[in-house]
């Protein structure tokens, strides 16, 4: 019998962590009974959440001990405020104590909450400072990706900072959402209300063609689950040495695809056969295009 599918898409983040882990083994810190939430948002009316949008905690994955964030787009879209932040760096602060196989980041975000905005900014930079942390001290830093809310703004950049990134298709991956850019740019430039116009330059699929996602699963739990343990104490290098690679990478895709206006072009001039294909193909047709598409993108 085929196991049960259970959908990361539709899911909250605490049936995320419930899926992720191994059974009976979370334990939460500053639980929703501890009732630690914003100072800020009754003082502009707006309702408050016990874990203030974010359950953090310990458990094993495969037996493998992991320390853990899920974020939960319901409440504010998963932004980042004081409390929020401050959840998430004490987490990655106890890794370097703790030292376990892995962190996992479930990341569900549309970045900063604008009602703490110097609050949330703050925290933004001090969670990315301790991801580095974290992954010099040799400590595997996982991000995974697929909720409603995508990851955008500064919590984009600290999925970046992590070792791995798992997504799936329905995720999206982005320094500045659809709308934020329509409204900068106007429509012409980028059309919001254009789904699949987003999924091509946002989504799962276009970001493990470029190589920025390490793996794309179906919208599963337990695959999510699966790719997760397949990278706990996989570090990657944080060196001067890796950083000025990076860069260079960056800068050579820069000018490979200057003037692309669409993913599909960028398909296209990675060597994707039949480009305007990849957002109809299932996962398996799909990881089939790789490895070399995205070794092509380094």
């Amino acid at each position: 019998m085929r196991p049960a599918r259970h959908s990361y898409y539709e899911a909250t983040a605490r049936r995320r962590l419930a899926g992720l882990l191994d059974e009976g083994s979370f334990r939460e810190y500053c639980p929703p009974t501890m009732r630690l939430t914003s100072p800020h948002l009754p003082a502009l009316g707006v309702p408050v959440a016990f874990d203030d949008g974010v359950a953090v905690g310990e458990g094993r994955v495969q037996g493998r001990p992991v320390l853990v964030a899920a974020q939960e787009g319901g409440f504010m879209g998963g932004a980042v405020g004081e409390v929020h932040g401050a959840k998430i760096t004490g987490l990655l602060e106890r890794a370097l104590d703790v030292r376990p196989d892995g962190v996992v980041l479930l990341l569900d975000t549309g970045g900063v909450r604008l009602h703490e905005a110097n609050a949330g900014l703050i925290a933004m930079g001090e969670i990315q400072r301790a991801v580095l942390a974290v992954r010099h001290a040799g400590v595997s830093v996982i991000a995974a990706i697929g909720g409603r809310n995508g990851c955008y703004g500064g919590m984009s950049m600290v999925a970046r900072s992590c070792d791995r990134i798992v997504m799936s298709e329905e995720g999206r991956l982005s320094i500045s959402g659809p709308e934020v850019i329509e409204t900068v740019e106007g429509i012409e430039e980028f059309d919001s209300q254009d789904r699949a116009l987003v999924w091509r330059t946002m989504g799962g699929k276009h970001r493990r063609l470029l190589g920025e996602a390490d793996a794309l699963v179906p919208d599963d739990i337990g695959a999510f689950r699966t790719a997760i343990a397949g990278f706990l104490d996989r570090p990657r290098p944080i060196t001067l040495d890796a950083l000025m690679a990076e860069q260079a990478r960056l800068a050579a895709r820069l000018e490979r695809f200057a003037g692309c206006r669409d993913g599909v072009e960028v398909w296209e001039r990675l060597g994707v056969a039949e480009p305007k294909r990849v957002p109809d193909l299932g996962i398996d047709a799909f990881n089939a295009l790789l490895p070399s598409p995205a070794e092509a993108a380094e």
